[in-house]
């Protein structure tokens, strides 16, 4: 009897204990993966047949936390996504939600994060150029 209650305990902490964040995320951790995520979603919404319509016109969204030109890039972005003109890309869900979403980023980058970001390069170019992977 003992045996199967050490058993059942054990099953019953397993789950509780896989569930646990053992590393809290920071806001540095919080940054980087959104930028990720941010920088796929935008190459898929460009490869999207609903979607690739309205992106054909934007430029290749690389969202590096590192390069210091990164805010300027999301700014430039947020703009270009707010002035879609064409009616289908206007109320295209997905598209627009990208930019609520970088605008989210963006402001997580500048106020939330401000002291715990360092960029470690300034360049522009880098974040023009194509890039497969993040």
């Amino acid at each position: 009897m003992a045996i199967f209650n050490h058993l059942l305990l054990l099953l019953s902490l397993v789950p509780l204990v896989l569930s646990y964040p053992f590393v809290p995320p920071t806001c540095y951790t919080k940054v980087l993966g959104m930028a990720r995520d941010l920088t796929q979603w935008a190459a898929d919404l460009k490869r999207d047949p609903e979607t690739s319509y309205c992106m054909a016109h934007m430029p290749d969204l690389y969202l590096d936390v590192h390069n210091g030109c990164v805010m300027y890039k999301m700014r430039t972005y947020i703009s270009l996504v707010e002035g879609l003109r064409e009616r289908r890309c206007a109320y295209t869900r997905e598209v627009r939600k990208l930019g609520v979403t970088i605008r989210q980023l963006f402001i997580f980058m500048s106020e939330k994060c401000h002291g715990e970001l360092a960029f470690t390069s300034f360049d522009c170019a880098a974040l023009e150029r194509r890039h497969t992977a993040y």
